[in-house]
């Protein structure tokens, strides 16, 4: 149970994180290295991996070390035998290792996925084989890498993408079915996404059967009038690598979306009615319970009107079913279910100022909200369709999730998770029982099987060995706070003092922040984003502030979206707020406090030292956005529209036109192969500040994505990071 305790101070409520601030003395103490964090994995917790329940729900797979692929009883984990042996897994004389592996609907077969190659940061080809599991019998899917492998229901035919291309192999004949002969590179794509589909809307695989298998429905990407992006890799050779792709800016054309549905047994493509506007989104598709029944999400450019659209597989005609509109922007998510009455579905919506979740009847025309309360509803996880039970999860408290049940027909919430924390709640087939990985700021991960009524069946992982690891080192305090921003609005942050705090003296100041719209970084988790450099940076006498600004989740509409048409802007201030607000207390030098953050939270570090040269010393962005206009258009265009439509925002709120104004120390660190947030912003930035006439640091990583990690890679990032703040700060 967390503890609340009041510091003198009246606009900081505390909450004290004992669990994480062991009482032995400093000198019994070790110190946290980056060594620790990057290279050893000190601090990493057990998972439970390769956890794969069984049709029956009381059955589940888990791979062993030595690859094999075993089956145990779900309620008390007694071993019952083995699936797969790794030995088993030869084809012309050599052993393939797998990365990952599929179940056909009737779990007589495996899709086992090898030789992962990444493609961007979402897809991934793989060399994929078929495995007979009563006959051992190990067959090659196709020779060359595909993306997408995908069993139909019966599980007699395996669908892929290659080339652009969708096909579809029937096993028994082993003969290859040709849905689509048009893919072309940087020209067409079918049954994948183009790059700002998967990276913005969050899908990758483009295509899905019906729930018979005797269609196929899938999108069609004409990407011919997106203009390219050039990245260039070093391979050691005299020139790099020329790489070009399709990459939409703000403002630009996107990829002319169609769906279409394929009939596997007639051997015959229909187009969709999505309507005659070419300039729209398509950010889902989804079958139905009936087998020709296809439901698509049609979103205009603006992003504020969606509507779902039900389309039959072999009529080109599709009819409304339900709408809804916004001032500002509507966020796509994946809680829609249809119900077994076939004239009903669950969806979430904004619409009452908080997410909720409402029942729609297209055939009555009816539509019911059946939750309520400040309280967003999060995750729908799926419906009990025997019980008529919903299991879902919910914001509770901003910082806390909570797991819940409703029945539709009581419509009444039961509360099924019993601890304050974060609950990431998996549910096996069937939903009696639950995978609910908790953690809170005092309590590291733990795994327990629960039923459906929130009764723990027994514990799978706790994480003791991490916890008595702890023991070992003293930790700083950690303290959820509140802090006022300049109109008064209480933000939540919290705050980690090092372990020999002394109220007396004056500490510098590092805040880190994320800050984009509907994230959060200040919640009650174990561990906290970039927990254990913060730590190592208050061991070396550092206090460590996050906070939630404006625009960020969990406390409805209104704070989200209240950024709209000037990203930036509102977000910046509360962090100077928060900057000045700290400066202001006894026990910080107001003199030598800094920011961090990586992407939209680099974008915010760097706006944040260029708007209060006064009041930042110092700042690190890692991959940040320099200027909207360089960003995709889906995500940007979703908070500011087109630049054309509201230049102002864009231009007032772009760090490149502000950096005259740099006065503290700087850091800008950027992946040279970042397919995300270009290059492009970082070497603007860095010709802006130089024509300015300004000091500043730069590194560069060679063939590094977004993330950029890989090797050393991050290990190198954060020795270079934390020289840089004991140097400057």
């Amino acid at each position: 149970m967390l503890r609340y305790t009041f510091h003198i101070i009246s606009a900081i409520i505390c909450l004290s994180l004992s669990a994480l601030a062991p009482t032995q003395t400093v000198a019994q103490s070790k110190e946290i290295t980056l060594e620790d964090i990057w290279l050893k994995g000190t601090f990493s917790p057990a998972s439970v991996p390769g956890f794969n329940v069984l049709n029956d729900g009381k059955r589940y797979v888990k791979t062993e070390k030595n690859g094999d692929i075993k089956i145990y009883a779900l309620n008390n984990n007694k071993e019952l035998g083995t699936l797969l042996q790794a030995s088993d897994l030869v084809f012309d004389g050599k052993q393939v290792q797998f990365t990952e592996f599929k179940f056909s609907s009737d779990e007589k077969k495996l899709l086992i996925l090898t030789e992962p190659e990444p493609i961007y940061r979402h897809s991934t080809l793989y060399v994929t084989y078929i495995y007979d599991i009563a006959d051992k019998k190990l067959s090659l899917l196709e020779p060359a890498k595909v993306l997408h492998p995908d069993f139909s229901p019966d599980a007699q035919k395996v669908a892929y993408v290659k080339d652009n291309n969708l096909y579809i192999k029937d096993l028994n004949s082993a003969q290859v079915q040709t849905v689509t002969s048009d893919g072309a590179k940087n020209k067409l794509i079918n049954g994948n996404c183009d790059w700002v589909y998967e990276e913005e809307f969050s899908f990758t695989q483009a295509y899905q059967w019906s729930p018979k298998g005797n269609y196929i429905a899938y999108y069609k990407f004409d990407e011919s009038r997106v203009k390219e992006y050039t990245m260039f890799f070093e391979e050691g050779k005299e020139y790099p690598t020329e790489y070009r792709y399709k990459y939409p800016k703000a403002g630009e054309d996107n990829s002319i979306v169609s769906i279409h549905i394929f009939d596997v047994n007639n051997n015959r493509n229909t187009t969709i009615d999505i309507g005659p506007e070419k300039d729209q989104y398509i950010p889902r598709i989804k079958w139905t319970n009936k087998d020709d029944e296809l439901a698509v999400t049609r979103l205009n450019r603006h992003q504020n009107h969606l509507e779902l659209l039900l389309a039959k597989a072999n009529n080109n005609s599709s009819t409304l079913i339900y709408e809804e509109k916004n001032k500002y922007y509507i966020d796509i998510t994946d809680n829609l279910t249809f119900l077994p009455d076939n004239q009903s579905f669950l969806i979430t919506s904004e619409q009452d100022g908080y997410n909720h979740l409402y029942r729609r009847n297209w055939v009555k025309n009816e539509l019911s909200q059946l939750t309520h309360g400040v309280n967003e509803v999060k995750d729908v996880l799926g419906v009990n369709t025997k019980t008529g039970q919903v299991f879902y999860t919910v914001t509770e408290d901003v910082v806390n999730t909570a797991f819940y049940v409703i029945d539709l027909k009581k419509k009444t919430p039961n509360l099924l998770s019993t601890q304050k924390g974060t609950h990431v709640i998996t549910p096996c087939n069937g939903f009696n029982y639950f995978i609910d990985r908790y953690s809170s700021s005092q309590q590291v991960p733990t795994f327990k099987l629960i039923d459906a009524k929130g009764k723990v069946v027994r514990v799978l992982e706790e994480n003791k060995k991490l916890e008595e690891r702890l023991k070992e080192y003293q930790l700083g305090r950690t303290e959820f706070i509140t802090i006022p921003n300049r109109d008064g609005i209480q933000l939540n942050a919290y705050m980690i003092k090092p372990a020999n705090f002394d109220a007396s003296k004056k500490y510098p100041v590092l805040l880190y922040q994320y800050s984009g719209p509907g994230s959060q970084q200040v919640l009650n988790k174990f561990p906290l984003d970039n927990y254990w450099w913060h730590q190592l940076l208050a061991q070396k006498g550092y206090i460590v502030v996050v906070a939630d600004g404006t625009g960020t989740g969990g406390r409805g509409e209104a704070f989200k979206k209240k950024t709209y048409l000037q990203l930036g802007k509102l977000e910046s201030d509360d962090q100077i707020d928060v900057a000045n607000y700290l400066g202001k207390q006894s026990y910080v030098d107001a003199g030598r406090i800094g920011i961090w953050g990586w992407s939209f939270g680099g974008f915010m570090s760097t706006i944040c030292i260029l708007k209060a040269p006064q009041t930042f010393k110092a700042a690190i962005a890692v991959a940040p956005v320099t200027n909207w206009r360089l960003y995709d258009n889906i995500y940007t265009e979703r908070f500011m529209r087109k630049p054309s439509d509201n230049e102002k925002g864009y231009d007032d709120n772009a760090p490149l036109g502000m950096a005259k104004n740099l006065e503290g120390k700087y850091l800008l660190i950027h992946g040279m192969a970042d397919d995300n947030v270009h290059l492009q912003n970082a070497t603007e930035l860095s010709k802006a500040l130089v024509d300015a006439n300004k000091n500043f640091d730069a590194f560069y990583y060679t063939n590094k994505n977004h993330s950029i990690y890989g090797g050393y890679t991050r290990y190198n990032l954060y020795v270079k990071m934390t020289s840089f703040i004991l140097n400057n700060l």
